[in-house]
């Protein structure tokens, strides 16, 4: 069966000459840090309507100061991995940046893990003396499906 659209062509349709990306980024979902400060702040709105209860507030608070600091990182460096031609950026403890060349990332891999019904996923990239681990929260897309992007950038 040969589908073809409401308008005849008499020239052949070219091939998608489209170059591929020389360079990647994958960040948290905005949608999932706002997530967080509306939680920090019903958590802290939860605490305060309890105040009469000591330990019901602090808990509020300390809930509600955990996710700020989370949802204040997402602000800080959403772009938790980068790639291009060169190499990878990755980031490295709270918000901090850590470029590594190509040469340098000894595997990269899916590790996938089953527990209690549940299965989760994370990138892992080893570099030597760092190994850095990004979970779909993180990349905001399947890490098995940014592996094998990171795959053909680098050619493999």
């Amino acid at each position: 069966m040969d589908i073809r659209s409401g308008t005849p062509s008499s020239e052949p349709s070219a091939p998608d000459l489209t170059p591929a990306p020389t360079s990647l980024r994958w960040r948290v979902s905005t949608g999932f840090a706002v997530l967080k400060g509306v939680a920090a702040i019903g958590l802290l709105l939860a605490g305060v309507f309890a105040a009469a209860d000591r330990r019901m507030l602090a808990a509020g608070l300390v809930a509600a100061a955990i996710l700020v600091v989370y949802a204040l990182r997402d602000v800080i460096a959403p772009v938790r991995l980068a790639a291009d031609l060169d190499g990878l950026t990755v980031v490295s403890g709270y918000a901090g940046r850590r470029r590594i060349d190509w040469a340098q990332v000894e595997r990269m891999r899916v590790d996938a893990r089953s527990r209690g019904g549940m299965r989760s996923e994370l990138l892992e990239i080893d570099a030597g003396e760092h190994l850095f681990l990004l979970s779909r929260y993180d990349l905001n897309a399947h890490p098995a499906d940014v592996y094998e992007e990171l795959l053909r950038l680098r050619g493999f």
